[in-house]
């Protein structure tokens, strides 16, 4: 969660109470409906009770000069892409979406340290179609996992902001299931639609 800063707010806590003193003059970047940016956000306007005005974009690039203008006031962005800003002091920010602080990141609290229940964790992953051999499944889980487990990978996903996430295919597939539906409830209360 990132904010311009000409926002006068430096913290979670901080962020909450200006908005719900200025109620639908935040306006939220995101980079697009449905999007992870949007969703993080919508879970935050949820969590928080925050009535904040949505702005989609076509993309995260189209997204930051407006936010380093200060014409739009916050986005949720991908550490990735945050780092640059962030370190050059153009954008400032509030918290991170993990449920914990981030190594790359250390100074920067998790945002359910101030809103208990709140995750919004990106991932990627590798699927294959349904019908695929188990011991072709099982060949490509055990040589993905040993890979995540490499020190220098770990080290280069650790600096951009994330962790392995090895286990077993009916893990994953567990995971997948949680997830959507998680999401898919966020979706519903918010009444996102596609564009």
């Amino acid at each position: 969660m990132v904010v311009t800063p000409s926002l006068p707010v430096k913290t979670v806590p901080e962020f909450i109470a200006y908005a719900k003193t200025n109620p639908g003059k935040i306006n939220m970047a995101t980079s697009g409906s449905g999007s992870g940016s949007d969703l993080y956000g919508q879970l935050f306007k949820l969590k928080a009770a925050v009535d904040l005005t949505t702005v989609h974009y076509r993309g995260v690039g189209q997204a930051l000069p407006d936010l380093l203008a200060g014409r739009v006031q916050v986005i949720f962005l991908p550490v990735a892409t945050a780092i640059g800003p962030l370190t050059a002091g153009t954008l400032r920010a509030l918290g991170v979406t993990e449920t914990r602080r981030l190594s790359v990141l250390p100074d920067v609290p998790a945002i359910a340290e101030f809103l208990p229940g709140y995750e919004g964790d990106g991932w990627v992953g590798i699927g294959a179609p349904k019908d695929t051999p188990p011991e072709i499944i099982a060949s490509i889980n055990a040589q993905v996992n040993g890979g995540l487990a490499h020190p220098k990978f770990k080290a280069r996903l650790a600096d951009l902001g994330g962790e392995p996430f090895a286990g077993s295919p009916a893990a994953f597939g567990k995971f997948i299931a949680d997830y959507a539906a998680k999401w898919s409830t966020v979706i519903r209360t918010a009444n996102i639609k596609p564009e």
